[in-house]
């Protein structure tokens, strides 16, 4: 068998085993100041800040954060939305030698003060938004925070007056003063920028990010993400895309950043992509499809990472046909399978291939990526990253890998896989195959090209009247009903069978609603019958996560609720 099958598959120009050379974080922003320092790097609410000023204001946080004790060993967590503070705070805090813990905005109070304790966070920086600052003040006296260290959204704008007044007329901001256990951001910068630098050792072992997973039951688990992880995962898209003819060059592209910066998704291929290309990263606050459209055609922007529900909104939006659109070069859907479709849809509105790729938080999160030139396959995610090696482990013995062609549980070996979980050599180990992969908890098959076609989740795999059934399937096939403008499945309890499908369905404006007979119909010659959906739910709009993915664990946990509530009433 082939060992690596996906190498004939390379674009021209771009080569699998391409040197990847360890670096530092933040050697990446020292690399764009050094050679772009005048290139605009960032574009936040009619301010505009080139790398020169980026970098300055990076030196002054290291130095801020060092007079506060962070050192090497010292864990600084970041609790921001997708605004300058975040590039700032991320750089300056790796170049003061300590150690980033990115936190969701929501996590409920419990998982805050585990990741809190769990990751030894001392320091954080947050704003003063009434959706943040409360929530992270309550730890204060109850974990081992010791100091907030608070921005003001207003002050990174081209308008800081003007939107502070706005912003306290709306309730969105809360008064901090007076407050002895925190920091105000622009007291941190208000220095030199003479910090101390500190040898960081081989990338491969220093550790720069501590990104928590999310997971579908339990607490979630610090990823430990090295230098190295991250920089080389950066520095695989940047070969991915630099073919014949390349798709992205230094120094000439604009990027739309509207993904949380705390996801990996987005701190990788908006945040760290960006600074590694000396891109003019255009920040949005919070993602809205208009606002996204004006840009794209007004800035002629030329990169657009996101997740699938977000380019359903943009091809689905009224005004759409009035942008033009054709200045982006690169479309990347990550975080969520991508429904063919909206692929498809988008292709024709923009003329640029929305590509696919797989990756999660232990992985940096590259993994697989769709060439930007040369051959694609429909429903697959792609082939290896440069340097990745992907294997699927045989589901019923962990022993053996099977062959191409085959299902099993996708495993991954390669320069940006995770050092471990913090603290928990056990999840290690159990996530860790006999020769050194990460096994990845996918269900997938890759073929005769090296192309990988992911099934499922381990988890999300249902088990009805003893068969497998793989919910991706399902959604597909939905997906290819006219009506239907989003869908997730989950499985459901059933006396006789065990578990069934059942799918949660939103329309597209104006279609009309059917119920689960027509649904059935109309997926009788796409589905076997063991795989057939026996419930159907259709709603306004369905639950999702930080980033905009589709979000099962919230449809089941509703379920259980009302199994419990029809429980307890019988």
């Amino acid at each position: 068998m082939n060992s690596k099958p996906w190498l004939a598959s390379y674009p021209e120009g771009v080569a699998w085993d391409h040197a990847i050379k360890p670096t530092s974080v933040q050697q990446i922003l020292t690399d764009a100041v050094a050679g772009f320092p005048d290139r605009p790097a960032i574009d936040f609410m009619g301010k505009r800040l080139n790398y020169r000023e980026l970098g300055a204001l990076v030196d002054r946080a290291a130095k801020g954060l060092q007079a506060l004790g962070v050192r090497p060993g010292v864990h600084v967590g970041l609790f921001l939305p997708n605004t300058p503070h975040y590039l700032v705070a991320l750089f300056g805090v790796l170049q003061a030698g300590g150690t980033v813990v990115n936190y969701s905005p929501l996590d409920a109070a419990k998982v805050l003060e585990h990741k809190i304790e769990d990751s030894q966070t001392d320091f954080l920086i947050t704003l003063d938004l009434a959706a943040l600052y409360p929530q992270m003040a309550a730890m204060l006296g109850k974990t081992r925070l010791k100091k907030l260290i608070v921005g003001n959204l207003a002050e990174m704008t081209g308008a800081p007056e003007q939107v502070a007044a706005q912003m306290k007329a709306k309730n969105e901001t809360v008064d901090i003063s007076g407050d002895e256990h925190h920091l105000r951001f622009s007291e941190l910068l208000d220095n030199d920028g003479r910090y101390t630098p500190h040898p960081l050792g081989d990338p491969r072992e220093a550790l720069a990010i501590l990104q928590y997973t999310g997971g579908t039951t339990g607490l979630p688990k610090g990823a430990m993400l090295t230098h190295a992880n991250l920089s080389s995962a950066c520095e695989q898209v940047v070969i991915t895309q630099s073919g014949t003819p390349p798709v992205l060059q230094m120094g000439t592209e604009r990027l739309l950043a509207v993904l949380p910066p705390f996801h990996i998704y987005a701190l990788t291929v908006n945040l760290l992509l960006g600074v590694r290309l000396a891109a003019e990263i255009v920040q949005h606050l919070r993602f809205d499809p208009k606002a996204a459209l004006r840009d794209i055609a007004e800035k002629k922007l030329t990169t657009f990472c996101g997740v699938p529900t977000m380019f359903t909104a943009v091809i689905g939006d009224p005004d759409t046909p009035q942008y033009d659109l054709h200045s982006l070069k690169l479309c990347n859907s990550g975080g969520a399978p991508l429904p063919m479709e909206v692929g498809e849809r988008f292709r024709a509105i923009t003329g640029t291939w929305l590509a696919e790729g797989w990756g999660m938080t232990e992985t940096s999160p590259t993994g697989t990526f769709s060439p930007a030139h040369g051959q694609r396959k429909a429903g697959s995610c792609g082939i290896p990253h440069p340097g990745v090696v992907i294997k699927m482990l045989d589901l019923e013995d962990p022993t053996r890998y099977v062959p191409l062609g085959e299902k099993g549980e996708m495993c991954i070996q390669g320069p940006n896989v995770m050092k471990g979980y913090w603290n928990k050599p056990e999840a290690t180990a159990d996530s860790t195959t006999l020769d050194g992969f990460f096994r990845t908890g996918d269900v997938g098959y890759m073929d005769e090209d090296g192309f990988v076609f992911i099934v499922d989740r381990c988890k999300d795999m249902l088990l009805c009247s003893g068969y497998n059934v793989y919910p991706r399937v399902l959604e597909e096939a939905i997906y290819q009903h006219p009506a239907v403008h989003e869908v997730a499945v989950i499985g459901v309890p059933d006396e006789y069978r065990g578990q069934s499908p059942k799918a949660f369905v939103t329309l597209k404006p104006g279609a009309e609603a059917f119920d689960i007979k027509a649904l059935q119909s109309f997926l009788k010659e796409r589905v076997g019958k063991h795989e057939m959906v026996q419930a159907l739910e259709i709603r306004a709009a369905l639950p999702k996560t930080a980033v905009g993915k589709l979000s099962k664990k919230d449809l089941v946990d509703e379920e259980l609720r009302k199994q419990a509530v029809a429980a307890a009433t019988a």
